[in-house]
C-alpha cells in the first residue's frame, strides 16, 4: 500500500536506524516497497541501503529531485517521504494505517499527514526547539520535511508533487497543500540532532528562520543553498 522514498547522501551513520523502524510496517505488509534515491554517495550508503532490501536507484544531488524521482519510481498508491536521519517512534504504523483507512473510506477528506517533529538530545533547547515547531504546525501547518510526509498518490498529483529545488522543496509543497489537506499525527519523527549541536541550537534555527524569509521573497533555492551551506540539503 505504501512506498517509501528516502533521499540519501553520505548517509550511512543514519539510515540504518531510519530503515529500521520500518520493518514491523513491511513485514505486516503496510509497507510494499523501500526506495532510495541516492545524489551520489561517497561513504557506503547504497551498499547497505540494498542490504536492508531497499531499491536504490541514483539522481543527482538536489533533495528535491531526488524526491521527485523517486515518486515517478514508486508503484503503490501512499508514498511516505522521509529523510535519511529520521526515525519513526514505534508504533507509528497503527496510527498511519487509521489516517490512511479514514482517508480511503471517506470518513476524512482527501489529505496528507506529517509526524510530529523530535530530536534525539537532551536538555532544554531540544525540548523548547520541539514546542516551537508544533506552535508552527498547528498555527499554519507547515511541517518541514524531517517530519516525514505521507500522501496518496492521487493529492501528490492534484497539487503537482516536489519540484526540483535545492532546497525549500518541502514547504514549497506543503504551501500548495494548504492548511486544509495537512494533519499532524501524533506519532513522531525524531531526527539527528548533530548540526544543531554542532552549529548550536540558536545559530542555526535564526539560519532556518532567514531561510524561509529569503523563500518568501523568492530568491532562488540555489542562492538560499549558497547561505545555508553547500553540504546541507535541508532547513
Amino acid at each position: 500500500m505504501i512506498s517509501v522514498v528516502i533521499p540519501t547522501l553520505n548517509a550511512q551513520a543514519t539510515l540504518p536506524n531510519t530503515l529500521a523502524a520500518l520493518i514491523p510496517a513491511a513485514v505486516g505488509g503496510l509497507i510494499r516497497e523501500v526506495i532510495v534515491v541516492d545524489g551520489g554517495s561517497a561513504d557506503l550508503t547504497r551498499q547497505l541501503a540494498d542490504s536492508a532490501g531497499a531499491e536504490v536507484i541514483a539522481a543527482k544531488p538536489s533533495r528535491g529531485g531526488q524526491l521527485l524521482a523517486g515518486a515517478a519510481h514508486a508503484k503503490h498508491p501512499w508514498l511516505l517521504f522521509l529523510h535519511a536521519d529520521t526515525v519513526l517512534d514505534s508504533g507509528w504504523e497503527r496510527e498511519v494505517s487509521h489516517f490512511i483507512e479514514c482517508v480511503e473510506t471517506g470518513k476524512a477528506r482527501l489529505a496528507a499527514a506529517a509526524f510530529r517533529f523530535a530530536l534525539d538530545d537532551e536538555g532544554a533547547p531540544p525540548r523548547i526547539l520541539e514546542r516551537l515547531v508544533r506552535l508552527r504546525c498547528a498555527v499554519l501547518r507547515w511541517p518541514y520535511g524531517d517530519q516525514g510526509l505521507l500522501i496518496p498518490r492521487r493529492l501528490y498529483d492534484e497539487v503537482g508533487g516536489y519540484r526540483s529545488l535545492a532546497v525549500m522543496e518541502d514547504i514549497d509543497l506543503t504551501r500548495r497543500l494548504g492548511a486544509r489537506r495537512l494533519k499532524i499525527l501524533r506519532a513522531r519523527a525524531v531526527t539527528c540532532a548533530q548540526r544543531y549541536r554542532r552549529e548550536g541550537y540558536v545559530q542555526r534555527t535564526l539560519k532556518n528562520q532567514m531561510c524561509l524569509f529569503m523563500y518568501a521573497l523568492n530568491v532562488p533555492s540555489t542562492r538560499i543553498l549558497q547561505f545555508y551551506g553547500e553540504n546541507e540539503q535541508k532547513p
